[in-house]
């Protein structure tokens, strides 16, 4: 059976797919792929860009690796496969939050925490970085635990599932909280000039549309309530219709009619406005997105970003490219995970997209030769075309883990030609 990413842009055809309910079930398929000479790697739900999760040994399906294992006071143990809206409504249920995530919560909790999925935070970092515990499948068929302090826990944390397979994670949750969201409409100029300011936000996310000067700037800070969440109508307004049912439709115009993309942008800016809601946090952060698209994203450091910024509007209205989607910008704190994009340094996250059915290679080169020029890391599940001698420059610790993969894996059970790439053979 063929696995297909949500994108539709990788794909491949593993030997065998086994869909493991228990540890067990996970140890049994190591111990089957190393005696019989196949890989076996753990695919989430496919929204890597990347062919992170493809194997041609055995696949490893989890969807019945779900659910909660334990909890305890500000701690919950979650089992890997897991999907992220699940467990939003699960801790929900018992009055506790994560205290940041990403803006799509179909991955698996295994999967996001894996590739570095991150949300935007001026304090609170990715998923990895709320991660107090790990439990593993490593290349011999033992089941090891990993926790602050150890190599194993800072390199596993953003693993690629190069380590070992991820089974259990133990995540730290607080009390649930209320987000202040507000949304501005600012010129892309002012949005530069004002990035100090705008940061001091709790949780910053800006998207700037290609073709015109506007942006859409999102805060969102914590409140005291009362909770004002929009209402059933204006939610289904702004993110299903508009955000989802007309931009699918302005995008699939623009793919018939590129010379028309600069004005259905303008038409998308004239259209944006301003507006505010208090609402649970998970519900603040997190968005719908229905038209597919194909996506790159670089880390930066954080006082790189405007010039990353200036480099990208000045490429494309260099090169002309008609671009439809906008592209997004965030920012997070240092990470101490060793392949986190934000490992070691303030970074702002500069993400490029276009629609699916008209993948534009040149625009995605292009910017990344600046993001490279600047330092960047690529986002790990999403496209790039950098390698090992390139992350070995930009990851402090990336010898480190390359060394612990060499004990851990040297057989390389867990690897596949996109791992040979960015870690080397």
């Amino acid at each position: 059976m063929a696995f297909v990413n949500w994108a539709r842009n990788q794909s491949g055809t593993p030997a065998e797919v086994r869909t493991p309910s228990r540890v067990e079930d996970v140890v049994r398929a190591v111990r089957d792929a190393a005696a019989t000479g196949r890989r076996v790697r753990m695919a989430g739900t496919g929204h890597s860009f990347t062919g992170v999760a493809l194997t041609d040994g055995i696949m490893l399906e989890p969807d019945a690796l779900t659910g909660v294992r334990a909890w305890s006071g500000d701690r919950v143990t979650v089992l890997a496969g897991t999907p992220l809206r699940v467990l939003n409504e699960l801790l929900d249920s018992r009055g506790l939050a994560l205290a940041n995530m990403g803006d799509i919560t179909e991955q698996t909790v295994a999967g996001a925490i894996q590739t570095g999925t991150h949300g935007t935070g001026r304090d609170s970092g990715g998923l990895a970085d709320q991660v107090i515990e790990l439990e593993l499948v490593l290349a011999d068929g033992s089941v090891a635990s990993a926790a602050p302090g150890e190599d194993l826990f800072d390199a596993a944390r953003v693993g690629l599932g190069a380590l070992g397979i991820l089974t259990a994670v133990t995540l730290r949750v607080e009390p649930a909280f209320l987000l202040h969201n507000r949304r501005r409409k600012l010129a892309l100029g002012d949005v530069i000039a004002s990035l100090d300011e705008l940061t001091t936000a709790e949780h910053l996310d800006f998207f700037w549309l290609p073709h015109t000067e506007a942006c859409l700037v999102k805060t969102n800070n914590r409140s005291p309530g009362p909770a004002r969440p929009p209402g059933a109508f204006r939610r289904w307004l702004d993110t299903v219709f508009l955000e989802n049912t007309v931009f699918g439709a302005a995008c699939a115009l623009g793919a018939r009619l590129p010379e028309l993309i600069p004005r259905i942008n303008a038409l998308s800016a004239a259209a944006l406005g301003d507006s505010e809601s208090v609402d649970v946090s998970y519900k603040a952060f997190t968005a719908r997105r229905d038209v597919r698209f194909l996506e790159m994203e670089y880390a930066v450091p954080r006082e790189r970003l405007s010039q990353a910024l200036r480099e990208t509007r000045d490429l494309i209205e260099l090169m002309d490219w008609k671009i439809t989607f906008p592209v997004e910008v965030r920012v997070t704190p240092p990470s101490d995970a060793w392949l986190s994009t934000a490992y070691g340094r303030e970074s702002a996250y500069l993400a490029c997209h276009v629609y699916r059915p008209t993948p534009n290679p040149a625009y995605f080169e292009g910017v990344e030769e600046i993001m490279t020029r600047l330092g960047g890391r690529p986002h790990w599940g999403k496209l790039h075309t950098r390698d090992a001698a390139y992350l070995a420059k930009v990851y402090p610790r990336f010898a480190d883990f390359a060394a612990l993969r060499d004990r851990l894996d040297p057989g390389r059970l867990f690897t596949n030609p996109y791992l040979d790439t960015v870690l080397g053979p």
